[in-house]
């Protein structure tokens, strides 16, 4: 499924502007050995933790990143490719102009949602494989990017 999302829809997708697309190689080399996407999304007021929403405004779409693919090559796997290509995504959401309350992930299976637990993110309660981890402890693993940007 990952596979053939970068075969045939991710280009379509970018050019629609419905996503951007990081793919990772070695210098030098052509063959992908992962992918992620980010996009815009929102996540339903109601579908956030009750300890989470206390401190939110009661907006009913809470502005989020969505980290809407995440695959590596399946030779290359169990050598931390996968948390190069989290961490760096994670990174992407919090240099950002623009501004997300979360990263929301949407888990394939119950061991992709194991992946995303082990790095901190929660689960949704009426769905739990979809997961979010606050833009809060993004920016406290990476403060020198927790300043807003400059106004225009």
């Amino acid at each position: 499924m990952l596979d053939g999302y970068l075969r045939h829809q991710a280009g379509q997708d970018e050019r629609r502007s419905l996503t951007s697309v990081y793919v990772l190689v070695e210098e030098g080399e052509d063959e992908i050995l992962g992918y992620f996407s980010l996009s815009a999304y929102g996540l339903s007021f109601g579908e956030i933790p009750a300890d989470r929403r206390r401190k939110l405004p009661r907006y009913p779409v809470v502005p989020a990143f969505l980290l809407g693919r995440l695959a590596v090559r399946l030779e290359r796997q169990g050598q931390h490719l996968g948390e190069f290509l989290l961490v760096d995504a994670l990174k992407r959401c919090s240099t950002s102009e623009i501004q997300g309350w979360a990263v929301a992930v949407e888990a394939t299976d119950e061991r992709a949602a194991g992946f995303y637990r082990r790095y901190g993110f929660q689960p949704l309660p009426e769905t739990p494989k979809r997961l979010f981890l606050p833009m809060l402890v993004v920016r406290r693993l990476w403060p020198i990017s927790s300043q807003p940007p400059a106004r225009r």
